[in-house]
């Protein structure tokens, strides 16, 4: 795939032979923990497009899970990896200075949704992200407690799998999980009721809440879209008890919603705010930025990484903003999203007893099922037609493709989606 190609183009059975010697060497010697969804392998990628092992074309619409937020191999962020990789690949940033550390960490200050100064400490992933802002977090406040919401997904390492309560069986297995961590409703007045008359009357005392870690839209929970208003309220409580607000955008951010990060629709300026996924067009980098008051008050050695911010990275990091803002990626999730989400509700009105629902902003779209095992049926069908999604929440299935996404694409993705659901 040299040039910009369509899809799908289904030439084998799925899987096919080559794939089915690849799945066949992965049961042998990988991890039994690896959730698959179905039995894509995957060789190479351009734009929108994703071709298998066997020559089989589809149409991505699950984007790695939002990672590839310019499409596969967009070929500004190619050649900065490979002028990069040509001088240098890796020296440690915890301990020396690397420019293009600093010149990544300015170009997020410089987009960062909160107000004052800030300061940018980079990771390897999401879950590292929010590892390190939950440090700060204690750290700066000398407070023990934090909350999260039920339905949310923070990531799998300890601090943040505590954090997660999109499903049990992230739990399970693994506790006593990180002592401190309380739950909340998501999304509906419930949250503040529950906050203000169970967990601050019975539980803990506000003062010793450190943060409140909330996904603007929740992703691997279903692709939830809290009520207008239900952000600023919940920065309105946090203010009254001096707590801290954390956006984690993991997966909301890096312009999926039309805008550059989720929390700017509210208005709402969080403390502390989590990137990854789309940061690099699917290289690993993460970022926490944070008010400068607040990263200025842990020491040398408090927080590090060896690979973190490492210059490849960087380099697909950098390229990765200056696409979205040069070929207009934010407008074209906007337009080309209120387009899925108007075929997406015309369907639902075609098959009211299978989907439940249509929600979403930007390219960021759930629909909901009836059962989660129609759900499960759907992702199958839409994957043998050649179209690529990824379910989430207890019955839904997301759409995340990239943000270069042309109108035609989602034309085609509506029509397979379509034939996915009728079965």
């Amino acid at each position: 795939m040299t040039t910009m190609i369509t899809a799908p183009d289904i030439r084998t059975e799925l899987p096919g032979p080559k794939a089915r010697a690849v799945l066949a060497l992965d049961d042998a010697v990988t991890s039994r923990s690896l959730p698959r969804a179905y039995p894509l392998v995957p060789q190479r990628g351009r734009g929108c497009v994703i071709e298998d092992v066997d020559g089989n074309r589809f149409l991505d619409f699950n984007a790695g899970i939002a990672v590839n937020s310019t499409g596969h191999a967009h070929p500004k962020v190619v050649e900065a990896v490979r002028r990069q990789s040509e001088d240098l690949l890796h020296y440690s940033a915890s301990d020396f200075y690397l420019p293009i550390y600093s010149r990544m960490c300015q170009a997020l200050a410089e987009t960062a949704p909160i107000d004052g100064p800030v300061r940018v400490f980079l990771s390897n992933s999401g879950a590292e992200a929010v590892e390190g802002a939950l440090k700060l977090a204690r750290y700066c406040t000398g407070r023990p407690y934090v909350i999260s919401f039920y339905g949310a997904f923070h990531g799998r390492s300890y601090g943040a799998v505590s954090l997660t309560a999109s499903k049990a069986k992230y739990h399970k297995g693994f506790g006593p999980l990180l002592p401190g961590v309380l739950h909340a409703p998501y999304g509906s007045d419930e949250t503040f009721e529950h906050l203000e008359n169970l967990i601050f009357r019975h539980q803990v005392s506000p003062d010793e809440v450190a943060a409140v870690f909330v996904e603007p839209i929740q992703g691997e929970g279903g692709y939830i879209v809290p009520p207008a208003g239900w952000l600023r309220r919940l920065r309105e409580l946090c203010d009254r008890h001096g707590i801290l607000l954390v956006a984690d955008e993991v997966q909301s951010g890096v312009g999926r919603t039309g805008k550059l990060w989720a929390i700017e629709h509210s208005g709402v300026r969080p403390d502390i705010l989590i990137s990854a996924k789309g940061l690099a067009s699917g290289l690993p980098l993460g970022a926490f930025i944070a008010r400068a008051d607040l990263m200025e008050k842990w020491s040398a050695g408090a927080h590090g990484s060896t690979y973190g911010g490492s210059p490849v990275p960087c380099a697909a990091g950098l390229a990765t903003l200056a696409v979205i803002e040069e070929e207009g990626l934010l407008a074209n999730a906007s337009a080309v999203g209120e387009q899925l989400l108007a075929g997406l509700r015309a369907l639902r009105q075609r098959f009211p007893e299978s989907i439940t629902d249509v929600r979403g902003v930007g390219l960021m779209i759930g629909v909901e099922f009836a059962t989660a095992e129609l759900a499960g049926q759907v992702q199958q069908r839409a994957f043998e037609l050649g179209l690529l999604v990824l379910e989430c929440g207890e019955s839904s299935i997301r759409m995340s493709p990239p943000l270069v996404v042309t109108a035609e694409e989602a034309r085609t993705a509506l029509e397979l989606f379509g034939r996915a659901v009728a079965g």
